[in-house]
C-alpha cells in the first residue's frame, strides 16, 4: 500500500496484514501515543517505539507503522524535526511520509530540503511525496525532479508530477541541457526523463490563471 494513503486505511492495511502478535504491539504503540502526544522530556514513550518498529512489525510495515504512531501522537513541526534530525534513516523517511497528514503548510520544508541534498534513494522517494508536491517552491522542484533522474529515483515517485510539470518550459529546458550532457559523454539518458519531458510539453495552465505555487523570482 501507498505511503501516502491516509492514516486510517495505512491501519485497515495493517489490521489485516500483520500476525496477532505485532497487531498487538502496534494497537499498544498508537494508544501509548494518543494519550501521551507531544514532545516530553529528552524522548517521548512514542519516539522509543519508532525504534522498535522494524523489529515488531517486520521491515515490510514498518514504515507505515511509524506513520501511524507520529499520526497518533500528532507530531507538530518540532516533534517531527527532531525525530527526523536525531532518529535513523528508517526515522527520518517515516517523517517525510507522514508531513502531508501532520503538517498544513510549508514549515516543515527544511526536512525535505536536507532529504533532497542526499544520495539515499529510499529517502529522496520518501522526500519528493504530497508535501513537496504542494509546497516546494518551483525552482526546488525542478531540482529535486533532476535529482531523481540523476540517482534512478522513479518518477512514477514524485507526487503531482504531470500537474507540476504541464506547461513547465523551465524544466524542459533544463532537461534537454541534462540530456545532451549525458549524450555528449557517451552515456544513456533515463527513459524517465523523455516520460517527464512530455508532460513538460502539454497545455500549460490557462491564459490568465496563476501558477498554483506563484511567480519564480
Amino acid at each position: 500500500m501507498a505511503l501516502a494513503s491516509s492514516p486510517a486505511d495505512l491501519r485497515r492495511h495493517l489490521t489485516t496484514h500483520l500476525d496477532p502478535a505485532a497487531l498487538a504491539w502496534l494497537e499498544h504503540a498508537l494508544d501509548e501515543a494518543a494519550a501521551h502526544p507531544g514532545i516530553h522530556g529528552p524522548i517521548s514513550a512514542w519516539e522509543l517505539r519508532l525504534a522498535e518498529a522494524g523489529r515488531r512489525c517486520g521491515a515490510a510495515y514498518a514504515d507505515a507503522a511509524r506513520v501511524l504512531i507520529l499520526d497518533a501522537a500528532r507530531a507538530g513541526t518540532d516533534a517531527l524535526t527532531r525525530v527526523y534530525f536525531q532518529g535513523t534513516a528508517d526515522e527520518r523517511r517515516a517523517v517525510l511520509h507522514a508531513l502531508p497528514h501532520l503538517v498544513s503548510g510549508p514549515g516543515a520544508l527544511p526536512l525535505v530540503e536536507d532529504a533532497l541534498r542526499t544520495n539515499d534513494t529510499r529517502l529522496l522517494a520518501a522526500a519528493v511525496g504530497p508535501y513537496a508536491a504542494r509546497h516546494l517552491a518551483p525552482h526546488d522542484w525542478r531540482h529535486a525532479v533532476l535529482k531523481c533522474l540523476f540517482t534512478g529515483v522513479p518518477v512514477d515517485r514524485v507526487a503531482d508530477l504531470p500537474r507540476r510539470a504541464r506547461g513547465d518550459g523551465e524544466l524542459a529546458r533544463m532537461l534537454g541541457d541534462y540530456a545532451a550532457e549525458r549524450t555528449a559523454a557517451g552515456r544513456t539518458v533515463p527513459e524517465d526523463l523523455y516520460r517527464v519531458l512530455d508532460l513538460t510539453e502539454s497545455a500549460g495552465p490557462a491564459p490568465g490563471t496563476d501558477h498554483p505555487h506563484g511567480k519564480e523570482s
